[in-house]
């Protein structure tokens, strides 16, 4: 008969090794990734697979803090992921161009009404 411990052995074993592979996939899209937001969202998804790692040990050790420290990179994590959302955002606003009146210097065109800005 199957113990209790064997399953769990089994099980966490199987995560360990779902978990490598999805580190491997991910850390290609970090390096390989087209996009910054999709080098971001990479980030993030090694965060949360740090945390799996992390979770599957303290199972598998029976050590309790790691599930304290599993919530503390989770806390950072998204807030390292906010940071960098703002980030994003910031350098688009940076990438704008400026509108044509701006860039002639002529700041004060009229409108077809003849009004001013």
């Amino acid at each position: 008969m199957i113990t209790p411990a064997a399953i769990v052995a089994v099980a966490s074993s199987a995560a360990l090794v779902i978990l490598g592979l999805a580190l491997i996939l991910t850390v290609w899209r970090v390096v390989a990734g087209p996009t910054l937001p999709d080098r971001i969202l990479a980030l993030d998804m090694l965060t949360g697979i740090a945390i799996g790692f992390i979770a599957v040990i303290a199972v598998k050790t029976g050590f309790s803090l790691y599930i304290d420290i599993a919530i503390s990179l989770g806390l950072v994590g998204f807030l390292a992921t906010v940071a960098f959302a703002r980030f994003v955002l910031s350098r688009g606003n940076i990438k704008s161009k400026p509108p044509p009146a701006a860039a002639n210097g002529n700041t004060q065109k009229r409108r077809a009404g003849g009004k001013k800005r």
